[in-house]
């Protein structure tokens, strides 16, 4: 799967939805009120990066493991590669927050199959990168989940998810064969 028409879809979706006018329709049944748009004469464009923050998880997971995995992936990425963080937030009463990514994470699913494949990419590549193991939901703590992926060796790593960072090419080509998380 080439990721690059999701990418123009996704960046093309929302320059439509924030820039253009709405045309003309015919009238329609009334619906709910939307939220006002945040963008205003001043908002730049939305940016198209030159590179990419990818999560593929196993589509096997259940929903809190799904979540749990993804967490734990991202939080490896912001400590290691600090580009990828953005200014922090205040809100208009000058409460501070924590920054965040400045980029969107775009969150994949596949198969046990294809997750491996995108692993041996992801080394072959020697992209920055993340995992987590089956083995990593019955550990408590940070030293036994290192301990557990420490274990065995990295052709029989039971993966449930991965993480990777890099040029959006060469991340497209990681996550070949995933398709984008419902």
């Amino acid at each position: 799967m080439n990721s690059e028409p999701f990418d123009e879809t996704l960046d093309a979706s929302l320059g439509a939805s924030l820039d253009a006018p709405s045309a003309p329709s015919a009238p329609s049944a009334p619906s709910a009120p939307s939220a006002p748009s945040v963008r205003s004469a001043s908002t730049p464009p939305p940016t198209r990066f030159d590179t990419k923050i990818a999560v593929l998880l196993r589509d096997d997971l259940a929903t809190w493991q799904r979540l749990n995995v993804t967490s734990f992936l991202v939080s490896g990425i912001g400590p290691t590669i600090p580009e990828v963080i953005g200014e922090p937030y205040e809100d208009a009463d000058k409460v501070a927050y924590l920054p965040m990514f400045r980029q969107p994470v775009l969150v994949f699913e596949a198969t046990k199959e294809v997750l491996k494949a995108a692993h041996a990419r992801v080394l072959s590549r020697a992209l920055p990168r993340a995992l987590f193991t089956s083995d990593l939901f019955a550990t408590g703590n940070d030293h036994d989940n290192r301990a557990a992926v420490r274990s065995v060796a990295t052709g029989e790593l039971d993966l449930v998810g991965l993480a990777v960072y890099g040029p959006r090419n060469g991340v497209d080509k990681v996550v070949k064969g995933a398709r984008m998380h419902p």
